[in-house]
């Protein structure tokens, strides 16, 4: 996150009317002792004039609204070039916005270190990002590197992604009742974390365990691979796999294919192209995908260097429905990041990444360094959605709506969750702090945060 020294410096009142400073309709006070000057050679500690043609009318500077529309003033100001407007913001939000305060405060940290990391890319206010370049670093420096032990523990702090999880295995198990062999494609951030509490599962069938084959889609060589990190080869996590499954009697096969969300993952499709051709009806083919497939480029990603016309998130998932698999599992956050323009995503970026924000007090202590992993994960997303275009943007999340609109139009048809899944994830639930919940949504089924929805799973067989 961002760092920034802390020399004695009193910074001036902004006044409502006068001629400096912002208009923010009030009297802020933003002197010590809260002060976080900028680094020597970078803002003076009086924040520079502002023609009062651009003042903005502000409410409650600690209130998130006040932050966001901030943000949104900043955002516009880096795109018109504007480096008196901007300095003049960044100055104001390193004031309000402690990257270690409460968490509105660090999430509009986290906001702040996209954008300004966002003008040094694109060369917007060069003066007044190369005076903060030291003093913000790339979120990416701060990602964690986990052993498979460590990533285990991690996931399992918050149901972000065990929920997806317990709904993903309750599906599968249900969809590969009398198959002798399983083939799980693997579409997911979380480097199989998921897989032993399936092996399990599967080791428990009343007809006895199948052939598991999983196949792993290896994105890590990729430039905008997301977080987590494992700090160890998939082959050394593979031979753990293996040797998992075999003390649960589950005669397993491992295989990783290196590929890229960026062509639609067209080396793994091509690969399991080639294996259809010499099944024989035995096998059932799952395609678990768990918070990856948002990576793969939509509509608003511009040219992918393809001469189709079609998305690529539309191929991928005709090229799914081709190779008739019993299940498709799809388990993402329910937020739209995909809009154009760089203030619409913030604005839906903002109004949904304050939930893990607010939910970490709950489960990890200020200051741990799981805390400071996890918050690391969050900054890297804003960072993705704010400061990268083409297909560098990996984070283009769409809504469960919009995922549905496409499952259906690749020839899919829904499949609802039994009330035995629904009931153990309510279970798992129990495990976590009161403010998360469930709920059903026509099939699905959605986590949520405070009444907010968070995540939402989804499964899919063919029509």
């Amino acid at each position: 996150m961002m760092q920034f020294t802390h020399a004695a410096v009193t910074a001036p009142p902004l006044h409502p009317n006068g001629a400096h400073g912002l208009g923010l309709g009030l009297f802020l006070d933003v002197g010590a002792p809260r002060a976080r000057p900028w680094p020597a050679g970078g803002f003076a500690s009086t924040p520079p004039p502002l023609p009062t043609s651009s003042k903005i009318s502000l409410g409650n500077l600690n209130s998130a609204g006040c932050m966001e529309q901030l943000l949104v003033h900043c955002a516009n100001a880096i795109e018109a070039n504007d480096a008196t407007l901007t300095q003049q913001i960044l100055w104001v939000l390193n004031n309000i916005a402690p990257a270690d305060g409460d968490s509105n405060q660090r999430l509009t940290a986290a906001f702040l270190c996209a954008l300004v990391t966002r003008a040094s890319r694109t060369g917007a206010c060069k003066a007044v990002t190369a005076a903060v370049a030291a003093a913000v670093e790339s979120a990416a420096l701060h990602v964690h590197r986990f052993t498979a032990v460590d990533l285990a523990s991690f996931v399992d702090l918050t149901p972000w992604h065990r929920f997806g999880y317990m709904a993903a295995n309750a599906a599968i198990l249900d969809a590969v009742e009398g198959f002798p062999v399983v083939h799980v494609v693997d579409l997911s951030t979380t480097h199989c974390m998921q897989i032993p509490t399936l092996i399990d599962m599967l080791a428990s069938r009343a007809e006895g365990p199948p052939i598991l084959r999983l196949t792993v889609a290896d994105v890590a060589s990729c430039s905008s691979a997301p977080p987590p990190v494992l700090d160890m080869s998939y082959e050394e996590l593979g031979a753990k796999l293996v040797n998992f499954a075999r003390s649960r009697n589950v005669s397993m096969d491992f295989r990783v294919v290196p590929t890229s969300p960026a062509d639609a993952f067209s080396s793994l499709v091509d690969q399991l192209r080639v294996q259809q051709l010499v099944l024989d009806g035995t096998e059932a083919l799952v395609f678990n995908c768990h918070m990856l497939m948002h990576t793969v480029p939509d509509e608003t990603a511009g040219s992918v260097s393809l001469a189709q016309s079609v998305s690529l998130r539309t191929m991928l998932l005709k090229s799914l429905r081709a190779l008739e698999p019993a299940l498709v599992v799809v388990a993402e956050e329910d937020a739209d990041f995909t809009a154009g323009d760089v203030v619409g995503r913030l604005r839906a970026a903002f109004n949904f990444m304050w939930i893990p924000y607010d939910a970490v007090d709950t489960f990890l202590p200020k200051g741990s360094e799981q805390r400071r992993w996890y918050e690391a994960e969050v900054g890297w997303k804003v960072e993705n959605v704010l400061a990268q275009e083409g297909v560098d943007r990996v984070e283009r999340q769409e809504d469960r709506t919009r995922w549905g609109q496409r499952m259906r139009g690749a020839g899919f048809r829904p499949v609802a969750f039994g009330e035995e899944a629904a009931g153990e994830v309510r279970t798992m639930l129990n495990e976590h702090a009161a403010g998360w919940g469930m709920k059903r949504e026509d099939d699905d089924l959605m986590l949520t945060w405070k009444g907010h929805n968070v995540v939402f799973a989804s499964a899919w067989a063919p029509s």
